[in-house]
């Protein structure tokens, strides 16, 4: 899946904040959550998600959805991480 493909499947299931976004190798979002249903799917690179306690390692073409309210965390692997992202 492209950039484009991964953007327009999320506007399609209804996300409405939908974006790119790329971070550098080894950033880390600490605990945290989100008011509704988030999506990320990794378009290059990969992405380490804590969602409630529960590690999945994400790498390109990979998705996970996360539930409204879900504590999470991401660490970004050593080469960076592109991904679509829709809440």
């Amino acid at each position: 899946m492209d950039e484009q493909e991964a953007l327009e499947s999320l506007e399609n299931e209804g996300f409405v904040k939908v974006y790119m976004h790329e971070d550098s190798a080894d950033v880390t979002y600490t605990d945290h959550s989100h008011e509704k249903k988030s999506a990320h799917i990794i378009i290059r690179g990969s992405m380490t998600l804590v969602v409630q306690g529960k590690a999945t390692e994400l790498q390109t073409g990979d998705r996970l959805d996360i539930p409204a309210g879900a504590v999470h965390s991401a660490t970004i692997g050593p080469e960076g991480c592109r991904y679509a992202f829709g809440e």
